[in-house]
């Protein structure tokens, strides 16, 4: 709940401030998402998974991670306001958030491991689901709180909130005092015995069927999220809907109740209809959600959208993670869990600054407007999203390991 309250906190209006404050173009602000998750991908693959598989260390990396993630917070507001340009500021910002996904991706990759240590298979998924279910109830919080600070309460200018420093300051703190509630939480690991066939998890390690299965979900996270960054642009465009900030977090709110409410459900629905049909599902709404964003002329459109991003969301993180800690063999959950890891954190980013943001400077450099600029890009998100939906399918249709139930 801590961690998600952070995040809508901080990062629901991060874009709207280097955009509309710092003046950066789309494709620019895309850049704090896309660059320090890439680091977070290869700091969990390259060096903390490593550490996690040799050493069976997985809540220590969680507390150190948000310690040290805490202090980079305070460092970064610092610097980025020593330049006198603002779009230098918004670099700042970008490089300074590089650094600090060093130790974010230690507390990544601790939890990812840890809830495959803790729980059998068969209980992650709606172990995950009551997880998100929670964090819904944080990211209300967060969203409501950052858009009420954003302007300081109505009284101060656009971007104050970050500006003075004051997102920067209660987004360090959520993460020290998130550290208290890991000290009561086993410290997870596995050792050879655990590991063994008779264990439970699948009894042979099938490296093509995952290679499959992670490029199928790199096309649904790349399409369904190459639209966070610039969600919330779009829908303060003056020449659009032109919320206010306060408007924005009750939109974007809307996403948060249907993660509270599908993550409640996720235990039923995994049972109901299995892990695989639930992640198609959660994928086909994702679709959904945003050719209904790209067609979308009133507010009420975008609310729905808003609501079936909110119930992809937790559908297809908590089936995929399912069906992946089947797959990964459980001493290494480290170095494998930061590659399914990674179709999440790139997509954050990376398919921002590789889809929409150049899909959007592109057509507004060539004289459309604005608001059908941001409504194509969405539109092309949503066949993404729909390429890597036909690619489960098959997957589960097809591969000899899902059809004879071996996995």
């Amino acid at each position: 709940m801590l961690a998600m309250f952070r995040r809508g906190l901080f990062y629901s209006y991060l874009s709207v401030y280097m955009r509309h404050f710092l003046g950066m173009s789309v494709t620019e602000t895309t850049l704090f998402a896309t660059l320090p998750m890439v680091v977070n991908v290869v700091c969990q693959r390259y060096v903390w998974g490593v550490v996690s598989d040799r050493y069976q260390k997985r809540r220590a990396l969680v507390i150190w991670g948000e310690i040290l993630a805490g202090i980079g917070t305070l460092a970064v507001w610092w610097l980025h306001l020593l330049p006198q340009a603002l779009q230098t500021s918004g670099h700042v910002i970008i490089l300074g958030l590089c650094v600090i996904e060093i130790f974010w991706s230690m507390s990544n990759i601790g939890w990812s491991a840890l809830i495959s240590d803790l729980y059998d298979r068969g209980d992650r998924s709606r172990v995950m689901g009551r997880l998100e279910s929670l964090g819904g109830i944080g990211r209300i919080a967060g969203i409501w709180a950052g858009g009420l600070l954003y302007d300081g309460l109505g009284l101060a200018y656009a971007g104050w909130g970050f500006y003075s420093g004051v997102l920067f300051f209660l987004s360090a703190g959520v993460m020290f005092v998130s550290v208290l509630p890991m000290l009561m939480v086993p410290e997870g690991g596995v050792d050879a015995q655990d590991a063994s066939p008779g264990s439970g998890e699948s009894d042979a390690w099938m490296p093509g069927l995952f290679f499959l299965f992670l490029v199928a979900m790199t096309f649904v996270n790349f399409g369904r999220n190459s639209v966070s960054v610039t969600f919330s642009q779009y829908l303060m465009l003056d020449s659009g809907f032109s919320l206010s900030s306060i408007m924005l977090s009750y939109v974007a709110n809307i996403r948060s109740v249907a993660m509270v409410v599908t993550g409640l459900a996720t235990g039923r629905l995994a049972q109901g209809l299995g892990s695989r049909r639930l992640l198609l599902a959660g994928s086909v709404a994702a679709m959904v959600s945003l050719f209904v964003l790209g067609a979308a002329d009133t507010l009420v459109a975008v609310c729905i959208s808003s609501f079936l991003m909110g119930f992809s969301e937790v559908a297809v993180l908590a089936a995929s993670y399912e069906l992946a800690a089947a797959l990964i063999p459980p001493t290494r959950r480290g170095t494998l869990f930061s590659l399914f890891n990674a179709t999440f954190f790139l997509s954050w980013g990376m398919a921002g600054t590789l889809i929409a943001g150049p899909v959007t400077d592109f057509l507004i450099s060539q004289g459309r407007a604005e608001v059908l600029a941001y409504k194509v890009s969405f539109l092309v998100a949503a066949g993404i999203t729909l390429v890597g939906t036909f690619m489960l399918f098959f997957v589960f249709r097809f591969h000899k390991s899902w059809v004879n139930g071996t996995v």
